[in-house]
């Protein structure tokens, strides 16, 4: 008979060996589930998408259910290092793994992909993301309006772009999109979908956005993921020598910091407007648009080292005008005092330890012909 403190004892040791002791799926630390049916630990967020998929995957507590003798010794055998020596054999280094705090579309689609479709075991060579060229239609926010519109979406790695259309059988694109400086991101709180996806490029060294979804899950991570595929290609196009190691950072980035603020002019006695605010430790930009979904940027700040005159401090200087916000930030550069004003406090000292952050790392060659041709913009 099965000894229930005996096999949460074996399981509970188990999950702090190394490998098992952070989610076989996202990463999250401490899991407390386990999947009988693969032999693997996952945290409590992964195990709802385990639960979808009773064919391939069983979940139980590791602390609060029954677990038989049979299905301990099966555990035994098994473990996060096996099962993803298995099933993560064949991850293409471009494809997203997604991590404890991304959103929920990415880690449903990467368990299936793992488990369900078995697309990184070497049994599937015909992937869609993999093709070198990617068609679709999405859903794309119009302009000037909330407005959600169908569009036809053109990628191809035979000359490193991204085309989209206002009619799907139109031959003429509304916009040809370089790989050089394209970024896609999951956005679904900002859009309002579960499925939102944020792809941004430089149109005359300023950034427009694309805000885009599509109702299948499958299909937008798919598109994302055939995105990153075609910058990585163009990234080692660019610099065939890299590791790939190197080279996947950079395919795609997420700001570090994102959110409203109020921003004064260069005087500090310009009214505050409120403005949304992106920072990007790759670029070391910070970018500001009127609103969270707006589509071109109104103008960026470049962030260098504490060692070429850049610093960010607490408060505002003596004499400045006011705003209606009150937790000031004031960020130092060589050209110029910024005053920035947050709703909360907590606000504020997030921004304060992101900039820091920022100023903190050293500048890349790359940076300095970003602060030169921002600073040639403004002349």
């Amino acid at each position: 008979m099965a000894s229930p403190e005996k096999n949460k004892k074996i399981l509970l040791d188990m999950v702090k060996q190394p490998s098992n002791d952070y989610c076989a799926d996202c990463g999250a630390p401490e899991p407390d589930w386990a999947s009988y049916k693969l032999g693997v630990f996952v945290c409590v967020n992964c195990s709802g998408t385990h639960r979808d998929l009773p064919a391939i995957s069983r979940i139980k507590s590791i602390r609060l259910d029954f677990w038989d003798d049979s299905l301990v010794e099966f555990m035994k055998t098994r473990g996060n290092a096996a099962a993803n020596a298995f099933y993560e054999k064949c991850v293409p280094p471009f494809y997203y793994r997604p991590q404890e705090k991304d959103c929920v579309v990415l880690k449903d689609q990467w368990i299936r992909a793992k488990y369900e479709r078995r697309e990184f075991t070497g049994e599937n060579n015909s992937l869609p993301y993999s093709s070198g060229l990617y068609e679709g239609i999405l859903w794309k926010k119009g302009k000037d309006n909330k407005q959600f519109l169908k569009r036809r979406f053109l990628l191809s790695e035979t000359d490193f772009t991204l085309r989209y259309f206002t009619k799907e059988d139109s031959k003429k694109p509304k916009a040809v999109i370089s790989m050089k400086d394209l970024n896609a991101v999951f956005q679904p709180e900002k859009i309002g979908h579960a499925h939102g996806l944020q792809i941004s490029y430089l149109e005359e060294e300023r950034t427009r956005n694309l805000f885009v979804y599509h109702d299948n899950s499958q299909e937008i991570v798919s598109c994302f993921n055939a995105i990153r595929a075609t910058r990585f290609a163009y990234l080692k196009k660019v610099d065939p020598n890299a590791k790939d190691s190197d080279l996947v950072p950079l395919i795609t980035r997420s700001s570090i910091k994102e959110g409203y603020m109020e921003k004064t002019g260069p005087t500090q006695w310009e009214p505050f407007k409120k403005r949304w605010f992106i920072l990007n430790l790759t670029d070391r930009k910070l970018s500001y648009f009127k609103t969270s979904l707006d589509a071109l940027e109104l103008g960026a700040v470049f962030i260098g080292t504490e060692g070429h005159g850049y610093s960010v401090r607490e408060g505002q200087p003596k004499g400045s005008r006011s705003g209606r916000w009150r937790f000031a930030v004031t960020l130092e550069t060589p050209d110029r005092q910024f005053v920035f004003l947050c709703d909360q406090e907590q606000d504020q000292r997030e921004w304060i330890e992101a900039f820091k952050l920022v100023i903190s790392q050293p500048m890349l060659p790359q940076h300095y012909n970003t602060e030169a041709n921002m600073r040639r913009m403004k002349k």
